[in-house]
């Protein structure tokens, strides 16, 4: 017997991807060519390098990235959405769906935020909004968030976002520094939100 698949294939290809607004003045939009000096910036910044892996960025390789986010909406292999002030603006964050397995109904949530936007609570507000999308829009069934057990921050926001923590995932990912064990968290489609 056959399972079928949890989200079918084109389901979101065919859709734009949404513009989500979120409380306190913030959206979630797709990246544009003028936001680049945003992504040049998250590779200088310590923070967002240590606790990442997104690598260096000139001007030109940051506008080919934001060409593959509008790609991996397409080909269905990841969401991606700059956190942007709803008056308009460049983008002071990154958060998205990656890691993408529509037909068995999972993603993993990535996200950062660069100084501007740090402190003001958006990374927890913005984690709900996809993760709501994710499972009321698009018909995901699972997410999942993976940090370093040595940062606290993102262990929070998972928290506060409404993702368990389910488990310690031993010498999980390589940073600069070294082996890190990564927490696990998880949410459902069927968890009480909030």
């Amino acid at each position: 017997m056959e399972i079928p698949a949890v989200v079918p294939a084109g389901r979101m290809s065919a859709l734009p991807q949404p513009v989500l607004s979120l409380p306190g003045g913030w959206l979630l939009r797709p990246w544009e060519p003028y936001d680049a000096p945003a992504l040049v910036a998250s590779g200088g910044d310590p923070d967002i390098q240590h606790w990442n892996r997104t690598g260096r960025f000139t001007e030109a390789r940051a506008e080919e990235r934001i060409a593959r986010y509008r790609s991996n909406w397409e080909t269905e292999k990841a969401a991606i959405w700059a956190v942007a002030p709803a008056t308009g603006g460049p983008a002071v964050g990154l958060i998205g769906l990656a890691d993408l397995d529509l037909a068995g109904g999972s993603g993993e949530i990535l996200y950062w935020l660069l100084p501007a936007g740090r402190g003001s609570g958006i990374m927890v507000k913005a984690t709900d909004r996809v993760s709501r999308w994710a499972f009321e829009d698009l018909g995901l069934h699972r997410l999942r968030i993976t940090h370093s057990v040595a940062n606290p921050a993102s262990c929070a926001i998972a928290l506060k976002a409404g993702f368990p923590l389910e488990g310690t995932m031993r010498g999980a990912l390589l940073h600069a520094d070294g082996w890190h064990d990564e927490h696990l968290h998880g949410r459902l489609r069927t968890d009480a939100l909030g």
